[in-house]
């Protein structure tokens, strides 16, 4: 029935051809009531459905969105960082503050967390396609996106650093030109589909990066499971459709023991007795690369490594997915305070 009535109304799609949110626009809403005022009971439901003010979500008026870009030296050359921040919850001015305001002091920093873009999106899509602005408004965090193109996140065999970009120059960046935390317990890194997958293996090559990792829909690239991603890169789909994977992995052959391998990683960091972030991974039901993550979940748990898999029933490989899971994420899933640090404490501006 959706269906058909979008495409009878014109109502707009998001992404590979499904609603982008599920929500309807309170116009969109009210052309379905005169529609069907006259049809009765039938179509109570439609009082009920979820109505946001603008497509395909309303942007909170409480947080700031800022996207800039600066030379990388990692990636030899400029790059596009979209960042959401906390704005209306603490005033700048003491004498101007409103009930219910922090004030902002000079080193105070907020929670930060990186949230990674999917495979064919860029920085601004999530914030496009999600509620994560909203999200991150009411749990008090900085998000950070960078543009990192459909390079799955790796220091390529042509030599372009993006996982050290992601680790090590990206956090120094933010904490020098933003609020943005320091200290590794008030740093998480989030990703979903191809981001998913960059999350889990910065996680495990720079675990001093991050406090925590949160895979969303992961399972293509970086993966625990070697031969897998040998026999992805031999066959003949990749070699058609992803061309940027081999250039991204280089041969094949080479794979097990490299810095792709992220399972020989994750073994020589235990050897050496580092800490390794707290790991989630989280997958739809219906997803097609289901059955990737749940192996990448043995392989931990076999390797003594502590994770948390989250199944979402009836959840496929689109964004009404990944909307839910970065509101689980933020408001659930992270050991977040939910409250600015400063100097790696936490702050206790709020009044």
């Amino acid at each position: 029935m959706i269906g058909f009535l979008h495409r009878k109304l014109g109502l707009r799609k998001g992404r590979r051809g499904k609603t982008s949110s599920p929500v309807l626009i309170q116009s969109e809403r009210r052309i379905l009531f005169s529609v069907f005022k006259e049809a009765g009971s039938q179509y109570e439901w439609l009082k009920r459905w979820p109505v946001t003010a603008t497509y395909p979500c309303e942007r909170s008026k409480r947080m700031g969105y800022l996207r800039f870009n600066f030379r990388s030296q990692e990636l030899g050359r400029y790059v596009d960082v979209s960042v959401v921040y906390p704005t209306d919850r603490y005033s700048y001015m003491k004498e101007k503050a409103e009930k219910g305001q922090g004030i902002y002091e000079p080193g105070m920093r907020f929670q930060t967390v990186y949230l990674i873009h999917g495979g064919g999106d860029d920085d601004t899509l999530t914030y496009r396609y999600t509620n994560a602005e909203r999200y991150a408004q009411k749990n008090h965090v900085m998000l950070v996106t960078p543009n990192l193109t459909n390079s799955f996140g790796v220091d390529t065999e042509y030599g372009v650093n993006y996982q050290s970009f992601l680790a090590l120059e990206l956090p120094s960046v933010m904490q020098s030109l933003f609020a943005a935390a320091v200290e590794r317990e008030d740093r998480f890194i989030v990703g979903y589909a191809m981001g998913g997958n960059v999350a889990l293996g910065t996680a495990l090559l720079h675990p001093q990066s991050f406090r925590a990792c949160i895979d969303i829909s992961g399972g293509i690239g970086m993966t625990l499971d070697t031969r897998t991603l040998q026999e992805e890169l031999l066959g003949e789909h990749f070699r058609n459709n992803f061309r940027l994977y081999n250039t991204s992995f280089g041969d094949a052959e080479g794979i097990p023991g490299s810095r792709f391998d992220i399972r020989c990683a994750a073994e020589q960091a235990l050897e050496r007795g580092e800490r390794l972030p707290e790991l989630q991974l989280a997958c739809g039901e219906k997803e097609f690369i289901r059955g990737r993550m749940e192996k990448d979940v043995e392989i931990l748990k076999k390797m003594g490594i502590p994770v948390r898999y989250h199944l979402l029933p009836d959840m496929d490989h689109d964004f009404e997915m990944w909307d839910l899971c970065i509101h689980k994420a933020l408001d659930e899933w992270l050991p977040l305070k939910r409250l600015p640090v400063e100097g790696g404490r936490s702050s206790g501006c709020m009044r």
